[in-house]
């Protein structure tokens, strides 16, 4: 067994939900330690992060993660059980196999090879570890960040172990992610029988034209990186419940996904245009997620294309698709952030699993991307 799938094996036998760490952490540190790097536990709340660093000197090159996972689901789904790695037809099952405690080991080996092969590296090295990602992600990576910026400690490349690929190992790499940004949208109308609608204002009938614009509104265009910013309603309510009842108040909770071609307050500022257009009695609650983040490409992408050529022969593409990540926080410290990982198509579901022909090759990935950065 190669040491890497080793260490996978031993993090996911780690129960670690989300916000727990359950010892994953300091398991890292026990190997990190030896190899010359500063430790330092951070707690805020119930979550435990860790930053570690080896050398003084810039650049400094920073792998970062997540030891929490998500939870499992009705564990009777499971063909064998979650914290238990397991391995049937080529496939190493377990919650986090995927997302994301294959990377963490990848990374910790890498760059243990690393140093073993290169002492007098040039720079530093590393690793921004926490449990809060899969969860509301407030006493998490931001809260390291902020430590830093704090510290004046510079970041100059960060390497975000999500898993990034879609069919093959190295197929896929996230330069930027889109920022994320929900509003609950109260519209008030007069509750009334259903029989007398000129004794009522039914707020659904008055909001359909608003929402109708609000669906066809283009937000902005695509770009090289980005697909057009994106607006969905993901609930909406009205009603009492029974037929005979105008509803006096309408609640639609809605969502964008935003590329950095918009910002916060455009975007809030024409849903407002538009709805005060209709005349709407309304209010309005946002909730930003995250920022939109990109890194165009140069040095750390082209270090780790030339790493996922050189391991697999592949060519890889660089996207800003899926979900908000903690290299949203990252990014506010660091000019180069790019996310890579194994293949995406098992997270948070039930059998989450990673091909084992990949966790080497992964690691050999992270590795040849110091040397290209770091020699």
């Amino acid at each position: 067994m190669s040491k890497t799938l080793a260490l996978t094996e031993k993090l996911i036998a780690l129960s670690s939900v989300t916000p727990e760490d359950n010892g994953c952490q300091q398991h890292l540190i026990a190997l990190l330690a030896p190899l010359g790097f500063h430790c330092e536990a951070i707690q805020s709340g119930n979550v435990t992060n860790l930053w570690a660093r080896k050398g003084t000197a810039q650049p400094l090159l920073v792998f970062a993660g997540h030891t929490d996972v998500v939870p499992t689901g009705p564990l009777d789904q499971w063909t064998s059980p979650p914290f238990v790695p397991t391995h049937r037809d080529g496939k190493l099952y377990g919650r986090g196999s995927a997302d994301m405690k294959t990377s963490i080991a990848a990374m910790v080996i890498a760059v243990e090879e690393f140093t073993a092969s290169h002492p007098d590296h040039k720079g530093s090295i590393g690793f921004l570890i926490t449990s809060d990602e899969e969860g509301p992600a407030t006493d998490g990576t931001i809260v390291v960040c902020n430590l830093l910026k704090e510290r004046g400690e510079q970041l100059d490349y960060c390497i975000v172990g999500e898993p990034t690929a879609t069919e093959q190992l190295g197929d896929t790499i996230k330069n930027g992610r889109r920022g994320s940004m929900s509003g609950r949208l109260v519209v008030r109308g007069i509750q009334g029988h259903i029989a007398y609608p000129q004794l009522a204002r039914n707020p659904i009938h008055q909001a359909a034209p608003a929402i109708a614009e609000l669906v066809a509104e283009k937000w902005d265009e695509a770009n090289e990186y980005y697909l057009p910013t994106s607006w969905q309603v993901s609930n909406i309510h009205a009603g009492a419940g029974v037929s005979n009842v105008i509803p006096g108040e309408l609640v639609i909770d809605f969502n964008f996904r935003f590329s950095t071609a918009s910002t916060v307050e455009g975007l809030q500022q024409r849903v407002q245009e538009i709805l005060s257009r209709h005349g709407l009695e309304y209010s309005l609650k946002w909730t930003v997620g995250g920022l939109p983040f990109l890194t165009p490409r140069g040095e750390l992408s082209d270090a780790i294309s030339a790493a996922i050529k050189s391991e697999t022969g592949l060519e890889t593409e660089l996207s800003t698709t899926g979900g908000t990540s903690d290299g949203r926080f990252i990014a506010q410290i660091c000019p180069q952030v790019i996310e890579v990982g194994p293949p995406n198509g098992s997270i948070h579901k039930i059998d989450e699993h990673v091909e084992v022909r990949y966790i080497d090759p992964l690691k050999n990935i992270y590795r040849k991307t110091l040397e290209n950065l770091l020699t």
